[in-house]
């Protein structure tokens, strides 16, 4: 909106929107670098799909994959990067990758902030891959150290979405972990507030210059300035089925990720309104959904066993593959993107899913809300999920061949150092160990959708997170990160923790480039 007036509510030298991974790294650094930075979020709870997250950090050759030897690069990285997105968004890769080493080290300087490598597969095999991974993760954090601030942290999802906190005396894990650390990190500088409940609809521009947001608050809607910058980090659009189909983005906002009732595109519409520029508007950070009795999805990876089937009961693809891969897989293979697909398994575990899911439900739950069901033979399950009963058990027959030679002819999985990662070797009486027959009834079928961990098309930005206008040129005065803003890595997800570590690093020059000489200062 544009508008002269000067009647502000508060000012700022710094707003960040949002409370991700994203928003509060930059936040730190803005308060590090000695600027008042305040950060609003919309809803009452800090951390967005980031704390729901295991945390992985995609930030290739820095001092945290050196402590743990991995022989990792920032030269091997962009080589792996290039051979996987080429060089449409050069400028950005190459920023990101020189800034990430920097970042983590200023990080790991302050005490509230410590990571150690975990070993994880890069995704695609591609020169400058790092079998073993290169992504890592905040260690847990003791819930003694956040006091006051604990009940700011978002839950784990599961317990998020049952409204309840965190188990008492736990300590904060993945997500909360990190956004504890960011946030306990940020507000110690003394420079950074927060600001919960706090839904920003609108920006404020004078004189082609973004200078300032309008949020709804529970006691009214209110005027912030910022004197250096506003920083959109809040997410994408993956919460509002309009947008979602006016760009052709499949799915739903019932099965993406996000908490519940966010990520709705108010920043995305109040950018356009400024004359910024979108990009890769169609595209997520795609991943099979086991459908959950209320009809939203749940995460679903790390396939210990089982075979996944299309509407005619066939395989379609390696059910091992990385999640986004495997969410392609489905959208491409699986009978189109709004279809639902059958992960068939038998009781080998007891009739429990052979996989991870986030959330998790009861195998009694879904049994009795048909998301799943069970029978004592293959004809019985086929005519329970609507396949051919013979070529259902020409697929298991097939693939319990594959189990015993230790080959799949048909999709090659166990081949991939990814594959294995999460092969259950106790279970796998063949010679490989992700090839897992069935053969122990009564049998069983999941509904799996198509869902996402949020959108990753948005907001067009250069090398310092600038937004762009639709002549490319920089937006003065608005800045955006993460899912916020369209991804350089295209329609490609690299490796682990990508989405968390690309939102990082881009924070960061944002904020230090609304730290050079501002252009007005109240």
């Amino acid at each position: 909106m544009q508008d002269g007036r000067q009647d502000w509510d508060a000012t700022h030298d710094v707003i960040v929107v949002g409370s991700g991974a994203g928003a509060m790294t930059g936040a730190l650094v803005a308060a590090g670098d000695g600027l008042d930075t305040v950060v609003l979020e919309r809803t009452a709870l800090l951390g967005g799909t980031s704390a729901y997250s295991g945390a992985a950090c995609w930030l290739p050759g820095t001092q945290v994959q050196e402590r743990a030897g991995l022989g990792d690069s920032t030269e091997a990285a962009d080589t792996y990067l290039r051979a996987l997105t080429g060089d449409a968004e050069a400028h950005r890769r190459t920023a990101f990758l020189r800034h990430a080493p920097e970042l983590v080290s200023r990080l790991e300087r302050d005490p509230a902030i410590e990571f150690e490598w975990r070993a994880f597969p890069d995704y695609v095999a591609a020169p400058g891959r790092m079998d073993a991974g290169r992504s890592f993760v905040p260690l847990d954090l003791d819930p003694e150290l956040l006091g006051a601030l604990l009940p700011l942290v978002r839950p784990a999802v599961d317990r998020d979405r049952a409204g309840r906190g965190h188990p008492a005396g736990a300590p904060l894990t993945a997500g909360r972990a990190l956004i504890g650390r960011l946030l306990l990190a940020a507000t110690r500088t003394g420079n950074a507030l927060v600001r919960t409940e706090h839904h920003v609809t609108a920006l404020v521009t004078e004189d082609g210059r973004v200078t300032g947001v309008e949020a709804r608050t529970p006691h009214g809607t209110v005027r912030i300035r910022a004197r250096r910058g506003v920083l959109l980090a809040a997410g994408g659009f993956e919460g509002d089925d309009a947008l979602r189909t006016a760009h052709g983005v499949p799915g739903g906002a019932a099965r993406t990720m996000a908490p519940r009732g966010t990520n709705t595109g108010e920043l995305l519409r109040a950018a356009l309104a400024a004359g910024a520029a979108t990009g890769l508007m169609g595209e997520a950070w795609w991943c099979p959904g086991t459908e959950l009795p209320d009809s939203s999805a749940a995460f679903t990876l790390g396939l210990r066993g089982g075979l996944m089937v299309d509407g005619s009961g066939r395989r379609f693809a390696n059910e091992s593959l990385p999640y986004d891969r495997m969410g392609r897989a489905i959208a491409a293979g699986g009978g189109g993107p709004d279809a639902a697909v059958h992960l068939i398994f038998d009781s080998r575990e007891g009739g429990a899913l052979p996989a991870i899911t986030v959330p998790s439900a009861d195998p009694a739950d879904h049994l009795a809300a048909g998301t799943w069901v069970r029978a004592e033979s293959l004809p019985e399950l086929a005519a329970l999920i609507g396949v051919p009963a013979g070529i259902l058990a020409d697929t298991v027959g097939r693939f319990n061949g594959f189990a015993t030679a230790g080959t799949d002819e048909d999709h090659h999985r166990g081949e991939d150092p990814y594959d294995l990662f999460f092969a259950d070797r106790k279970n796998a009486p063949g010679p490989n160990p992700c090839l897992v027959p069935l053969d122990r009834p009564p049998y069983y079928a999941a509904r799996v959708v198509l869902a996402d961990l949020g959108t990753k098309g948005g907001l067009r930005t250069d090398a310092d997170a600038r937004v762009l206008d639709v002549d490319s040129r920089p937006l003065a005065g608005l800045y955006a990160a993460g899912n916020t803003s369209a991804s350089f890595t295209g329609d490609v997800y690299p490796g682990p923790g990508v989405p968390i570590g690309t939102a990082m690093v881009f924070a960061s020059p944002a904020v230090r480039h609304m730290a050079g000489p501002p252009a007005d200062a109240v």
